[in-house]
């Protein structure tokens, strides 16, 4: 699933492990914790005798909907009882029964019935195996109604055999752990296969989840769409099913349908047929059985039209198909495919590739098998009106989900502990499949800012966790909704993907694996190809260490003996009592590509916790510069006198130095100044020299760490000072885009180039330049006095929209969001509804939270986007804050929300924390968002000691800096 895009801790370990002289990469992308063990125990015990209730459907709101045709249906659902330790009061499937395949047919209603709710009913079957003498069946059933088969029973149970089949004791709804439980006057024969039949009903809610619906308005007409999004634990909302990765099988899916739509699902279409059902007149159209494969994998959709081209085919709104947006996403495809296809050096496993577009959709996209779902930003294209940031979050994520199809797909995790060994490897093959679309961007650099060093923030905290986690820590659905985060998206290496393809995909094919199966055949790879590993370790025994323990050490180098050692780094010392202890101690096999006086040297391994090597020693001018190119997991710290020959360098030849690691070094000094390693001011040195850089990487680097200093010190007088240092740095590189653009007249070549283009307007306007404030209030006072004719480049948008209307007042606000009504085009809406969290009317931001949580003023996908943005303005945070806390419980419901605020001046940090800390106790369970809340009680901590202790000495640098009057 692609909700973003991301790297690896076992970055540049895996990659120098096999060898290939290849850059190492990955880690990241969420954020997410499993801290609790998952306790089998704790939910209600089920009476003998389910109460029959009502045919209607109770949802998350309290509504009912009545069952079409006048079916009878039952929902018993069981009282609260003491906790008990019945198999149906477990998370996890008992290991008893083995699904073979499904036959399903479902029919969602595109209109209200009496109710006013959207319904779907269902039929199906499965067949599954019984591996284990049992008398009791458990399948998955979530917010689903049942029709009553011959006794009473949810369900027909019958045998394929030439046995008898054991006859249905009671069954009922076990709600908290969403089972559908039948209990057997017998035991099921080992080896026999059964068949399970139900009848049911659930409804089409417009909740982002399972089978659900989208609504959209064209021409002036409100239409539907069916769709789903099933991962991790909503397929059984859909229908009864074995809702684990590893319970794979075979579908036969048919969908009911109006006519006038078309049915998607994972296989080709293989008839459609048009006749009654009932007195209504409808489609009916079957696909091609599945391959074998997980429950979460599955999608269908019902929608009105299509962009068709052989056997690949986007589909969308008929707007924009017919403007032509779906163009680009199937340019690409193709190619990428084919990419792939010579990568993995296994075939596409599928007849057909189809990319849908949906206007509501919770996560960035999501890898069904053959039928792949994506919000409208990620996968539509308008050159008029997208910007070159656009396409490429259409490249890169095309390119994971293509990548999902073999590895995540193809071969599956065999439990949601290791999700990294699906998403680590997509978000690190995603960067290569676009590369090769789009070779002119250069874009596999974009791997250190956009994942590297986000997972960084996240895995130095002592609330990290290990990118594997123990089967039975994650059981809940809660829990494994927690996983999706930066650090689980994160693994692979490109020395890994090429000995993958020739034995780790081709082994597992249809199958399920857990990560100890990549490591006996990165071993054998390793082994068949001669790469030497360091002396007395193995794959397993260095890989393990990146995997099973959480973070990742600095190496400290000190250049005056040749001395180098590694720690577990932590951003915030005080909290090295809360780590959680570690088999390996947190100790590392660490590959460290380095340079001595911009020479590269031979790769050196750090085994133990220290090690001496001569060769780093340095002489007068020399220096020396580790992780060379970023390709290892690792910080790196120097002795202070090697951290002034590097800023001298900086300062005199920066070309000396790879862009990569200018932006490296940055970073690197930052956050080891936050983590006392080295001085704060030693760090704010090493922007100095943006001045003369013109390289997009740095600049970005420096601007993201900077953003930490804007949020300490936005109210306090230290502002004044950093506004004006700014100034004077980015005073060059305006200049620099105002020519080579002759006077913003034409975009610039370079994609990096259009990327920093960007920068130096939003720092330029941010700090006051005049001729840049003029330029963007013009360009949307032009725009405001003609809507018809937009003046802005779409590369600029979102910086201009939010400089205007921050600078602006009501006109140019309501301006904005009556342009945000009007946009047919995704990628333009968001813009707008980024810059509109920009004003610094406290009255608008207040407005336009309520807006947020309102689904006919901001789509219910965008709700939580909305609020951060809001909470990212200063103005807006202790709005937003407090916002949350009113309304926290409508949005614990209704929305997947993990933001919690980081603060800003010193005063307000003490309060914060206080608030923090009464939120948590007041509200115990934050569900997936946990973690979260932990998370910004410790960081909040950490940036109240960090303010008291830095405060005087950046106040009186920044004020060093500034030339006096």
């Amino acid at each position: 699933m692609g909700g973003g895009f991301y790297i690896s801790k076992v970055v540049g370990v895996a990659g120098i492990v096999l060898g290939a002289g290849a850059v190492a990469t990955i880690i990241a992308l969420a954020v997410v914790y499993s801290e609790e063990v998952a306790k089998n125990n704790e939910v209600i015990s089920p009476t003998n005798e389910g109460s029959t209730v009502k045919p209607t459907l109770t949802t998350t709101e309290g509504s009912s909907v009545s069952t079409p045709e006048g079916s009878s249906v039952s929902t018993p659902l069981l009282p609260t009882a003491q906790p008990s330790n019945e198999p149906w009061d477990k998370y996890r499937l008992p290991d008893t029964l083995k699904p073979d395949h499904y036959n399903l047919t479902l029919w969602p209603r595109l209109k209200v019935n009496e109710q006013g709710l959207y319904i779907f009913t269902g039929e199906t079957y499965v067949v599954f195996q019984c591996v284990k003498e049992t008398d009791l069946i458990l399948i998955h059933s979530n917010k689903l109604n049942y029709t009553k088969w011959e006794g009473g029973q949810l369900a027909k149970l019958t045998a394929l055999g030439n046995i008898t089949a054991p006859t249905i004791k009671s069954s009922w709804l076990q709600e908290t752990t969403q089972y559908l439980v039948m209990q057997l006057n017998g035991n099921l024969t080992v080896g026999e296969l059964y068949q399970l039949d139900t009848k049911f009903v659930g409804e089409l809610a417009n909740d982002l989840g399972g089978f659900y619906r989208s609504e959209y308005e064209e021409d002036g007409i409100e239409k539907v769409v069916a769709t789903t999004q099933m991962q991790p634990t909503d397929a059984r909302k859909a229908f009864p099913c074995f809702d684990e990765p590893a319970m794979k099988a075979v579908f036969h899916i048919t969908l009911l349908h109006p006519v006038g739509t078309i049915a998607l699902s994972n296989g080709m279409e293989r008839v459609t047929m048009e006749g009654p059902e009932g007195t209504v007149e409808v489609l009916k159209t079957s696909f091609s059985e599945t391959k074998r494969m997980s429950t979460y994998l599955l999608a269908f959709i019902v929608i009105a039209m299509l962009l068709n081209r052989l056997q690949i085919r986007i589909y969308a709104r008929k707007k924009a198909i017919t403007d032509k947006q779906g163009e680009y996403a199937l340019n690409i495809t193709g190619p990428i495919l084919k990419f792939f296809e010579e990568y993995y050096n296994v075939s596409y496993p599928l007849p057909k590739s189809d990319q849908i577009a949906l206007p509501d959709f919770n996560a960035g996209a999501m890898e069904n098998w053959g039928l792949i779902t994506y919000r409208e930003t990620a996968l539509l294209y308008d050159p008029e009106m997208s910007s070159n940031s656009n396409k490429e979050r259409i490249a890169t994520i095309i390119a994971h989900e293509l990548a999902h199809m073999w590895f995540g797909n193809l071969v599956t995790l065999n439990w949601w502990n290791d999700l990294w060994l699906n998403e680590g490897f997509a978000s690190y093959v995603e960067y290569l499949g676009a590369n090769d679309a789009e070779p002119d961007w250069n874009i596999k650099d974009l791997i250190v800012l956009n994942d590297v060093h986000r997972v960084f923030a996240i895995d130095a905290l002592a609330s990290s966790h290990p990118l594997s986690s123990e089967e039975q820590a994650i059981q809940k659905p809660e829990q494994i909704s927690e996983l999706f985060d930066a650090i689980s998206y994160m693994y692979c290496n490109v020395c890994v993907c090429h000995f993958l393809q020739q034995t780790y995909l081709k082994a597992f094919s249809y199958n399920n694996t857990v990560y100890s199966d990549l490591w006996d055949h990165l071993d054998l790879a390793a082994n068949s190809s001669g790469v030497s590993l360091p002396t007395g370790f193995n794959v397993n025994s260095i890989m393990n260490r990146w995997v099973l323990q959480m973070g990742f050490p600095v190496i400290t180098i000190d250049t005056a003996n040749g001395h180098f050692s590694q720690e577990h780094f932590l951003l915030d010392p005080a909290s090295r009592p809360d780590v959680p202890e570690s088999e390996f101690k947190y100790e590392w096999i660490v590959p460290i590509r380095w340079m001595k006086t911009g020479k590269e040297q031979s790769l050196t391994w750090l085994k133990t916790r220290t090690a001496n090597m001569t060769d780093m020693k340095v002489i007068e001018n020399e220096w020396v510069l580790a992780n060379l190119n970023v390709s290892g997991y690792y910080r790196v710290n120097y002795d202070v006198p090697n951290w002034e020959r590097l800023l001298n360098v900086l300062n005199t030849t920066p070309e000396s130095i790879p862009v990569i690691n200018r932006a490296q070094l940055i970073d690197d000094a930052f956050n080891l100044a936050r983590a006392k390693y080295i001085d704060t001011i030693l760090a704010l040195r090493t922007t100095k020299y943006l001045k003369t850089e013109k390289e997009y990487m740095p600049w970005e680097s420096a601007l993201n760490n900077l953003d930490f200093f804007y949020l300490m010190f936005d109210r306090s007088e230290v502002f004044g000072y950093m506004q004006a240092y700014l100034k004077i740095q980015v005073e060059e590189l305006f200049g620099h885009f105002k020519n080579i653009t002759d006077n913003w007249t034409k975009v610039p070549s370079g994609h990096m180039d259009q990327y920093n283009q960007v920068n130096a307007i939003r720092v330029a306007c941010s700090t006051g330049i005049d001729e840049c404030l003029n330029l963007t209030k013009g360009w949307y006072k032009q725009w405001m006095n003609d809507p018809t004719k937009n003046p802005i480049h779409p590369n600029l948008r979102t910086t201009v929209y939010c400089s205007a209307i921050s600078a602006g007042g009501e006109a140019e606000w309501e301006f904005g969001w009556n342009q945000f009504n009007a946009s047919t085009i995704a990628t333009e809406a968001d813009k707008l509804r980024y810059a509109l969290a920009c004003t610094k009317q406290p009255w608008l931001l207040n407005k336009y939270l309520e807006y947020s949580l309102n689904p006919t003023k901001i789509r219910k996908q965008d709700a939580t986007s909305t609020i951060v943005y809001i909470a990212s303005n200063v103005v807006g945070q202790p709005l937003a804050w407090d916002f949350i806390r009113d309304r926290w419980q409508y949005i614990f419901e209704h929305h997947s929300f993990t933001f919690a605020p980081t603060g800003t001046s010193s005063i307000q940090l003490m309060l914060l924390f206080s608030q923090l800390k009464d939120f948590q106790a007041e509200h115990n369970d934050f569900g997936s968002g946990n973690l979260a809340i932990q998370q910004s009680i410790e960081r909040t901590s950490a940036n109240i000691r960090w303010v008291a202790e830095n405060k005087k000495k950046v106040l009186e640098w920044f004020d060093g800096e500034v030339p006096k009057p």
